[in-house]
């Protein structure tokens, strides 16, 4: 399920590219230690932005979905660790949010989701199993919100 289609990176079947990235404290988050359980990378434009304020609200509130799963969300934008930490703390997120700062974009290009134009990513979402394998990926064009319902189909799909 993508809604650009034309988009490079990382499609359904294919592993996902391995990154490292610091948190909103400056602690580094590397894909590759996560295998072994289902990872969401939720890549956003802004933080503080509306669009992405209520989407990410959204997973927060409904975290019991990601939790039935064993999956671990990580929300990649990039906006500098600072403002993702006060972002994280005004909105009293409880997953991870990665700063993809510098080099600017870096990980939003190899998973296909940068906006070279206005430098920043689009609103990408990537599910992995278990193995870093994509199971389900979803780009929305600008101003178009994600939709629950597609991760909570993706996620029962590789929950068994």
């Amino acid at each position: 399920m993508t809604a650009l289609p034309s988009l490079p990176g990382p499609q359904v079947g294919e592993s996902a590219p391995d990154f490292e990235l610091p948190n909103q404290f400056g602690e580094p988050v590397h894909l590759e230690s996560l295998r072994g359980r289902p990872v969401v990378v939720v890549f956003f434009p802004f933080a503080f932005s509306g669009i992405c304020t209520g989407e990410l609200g959204e997973l927060r509130d409904n975290g019991e979905i990601f939790a039935a799963a064993g999956a671990q969300v990580l929300a990649v934008s990039v906006d500098s660790k600072f403002t993702q930490r006060a972002y994280a703390q005004a909105e009293k997120y409880d997953f991870p949010l990665l700063a993809d700062f510098w080099p600017h974009g870096a990980v939003a290009r190899r998973f296909g989701v940068f906006d070279e134009r206005d430098g920043m990513a689009l609103r990408g979402t990537f599910i992995l199993d278990a193995d870093g394998v994509v199971r389900y990926r979803v780009v929305n064009p600008r101003g178009k919100a994600r939709d629950l319902d597609g991760y909570r189909s993706a996620l029962a799909a590789i929950s068994g």
